[in-house]
């Protein structure tokens, strides 16, 4: 796999940037309001309650998209993507794949699990496969597996996230990989975009920066609590679902949990459930390190608009000083 990136993606984008699909918060409009807006945006597939719900959400994405294309053919209007849990425990992997294969997503990202089935069947369709890994052993496998592109979800990210520093985790990748390399973890700015792609990565993940939208699910409280806090509120467990993930402080003390009283959950369940007390996701609520940077609600565009002009400075001041 070469580091080439396809041309149907490069040439329609006004930044290297990959909204990250998150769940409970992600939405069409979030998506296509990403991609008009010259990024990838993204959405998981559970974040669709119903075959019939996910049905309507991606037809609507790409009956949209394809307007605006019709509508504005100057205009660089990103691809969009979905992302598919593939861990044995979705229990709805194969409906969800049957729609992946009506709506043609340009790219899937895959998460917790093996890649090939969904690796084979995008390739068929021309699309490309994107799989998020937290240690050098998943990035392995996703690579011999055939996937397109590793997402290295590094400490700091929102959600699921990993523990390593993302200086040494994407050297070691590039050690044995040269394909498409997408950085994830506390990416909050345009100065952040420029250094991860001086570290050697594609394109950035970025969700915590979205979460502040006026298009996502988030929840006005949520929200509230979000442009309130900052890095310091954010506190990494594997006590609410099984595996490590970064989570608002504040969003504990308001359902009542005490830091002291946290016990680690002994199953991963993807879906988040559990069969009492606060939900993760749902009543827990998760953020990166980034945190910090959300200051007030914004349009997703609005977003999109500032990180254009930072990531704009930062080249020029680099350019200045090189």
């Amino acid at each position: 796999m070469t580091n080439k990136i396809p041309e149907w993606i490069t040439t329609q984008l006004e930044l290297p940037i990959i909204s990250a699909p998150m769940f409970l918060v992600s939405s069409p409009e979030m998506v296509v309001a990403g991609c008009r807006a010259g990024i990838i945006g993204s959405f998981p597939l559970a974040n669709a309650r119903t075959k019939e719900d996910l049905e309507h959400w991606m037809s609507r994405i790409s009956e949209e998209l394809t307007t605006a294309k019709q509508l504005e053919p100057n205009r660089k209007i990103a691809p969009w993507a979905v992302n598919l849990v593939v861990h044995r425990t979705n229990r709805r992997y194969e409906e969800d794949l049957t729609l992946i294969i009506k709506y043609q997503p340009p790219i899937v990202i895959t998460s917790l699990g093996d890649p090939s089935e969904v690796v084979s069947i995008v390739h068929d369709y021309g699309g490309l496969v994107f799989s998020d890994v937290i240690n050098l052993a998943h990035a392995k496998k996703a690579v011999q597996k055939g996937t397109d592109g590793l997402i290295l979800v590094c400490n700091g990210a929102g959600g699921h996230a990993g523990n390593y520093n993302p200086f040494a985790f994407i050297r070691a990748v590039k050690e044995f990989w040269n394909g498409i390399t997408i950085l994830a973890g506390g990416i909050s700015t345009g100065q952040d975009i420029l250094a991860a792609k001086i570290l050697g990565a594609d394109f950035v993940y970025m969700g915590t920066r979205f979460l502040a939208t006026e298009e996502s699910l988030t929840e006005k409280e949520n929200q509230k609590i979000l442009i309130e806090s900052t890095v310091e509120d954010i506190i990494y467990t594997d006590a609410f679902s099984g595996i490590h993930a970064n989570y608002l402080l504040p969003s504990l003390k308001r359902v009542g949990i005490e830091l002291e009283n946290i016990q680690k959950k002994e199953s991963f369940d993807w879906s988040g459930k559990i069969d009492s007390g606060p939900k993760p996701w749902k009543d827990i609520w998760s953020a990166g390190h980034g945190v910090g940077r959300i200051k007030e609600v914004q349009t997703v565009a609005e977003v999109i608009d500032e990180l254009k002009n930072e990531y704009f400075l930062a080249n020029k001041e680099m350019s200045f000083t090189s």
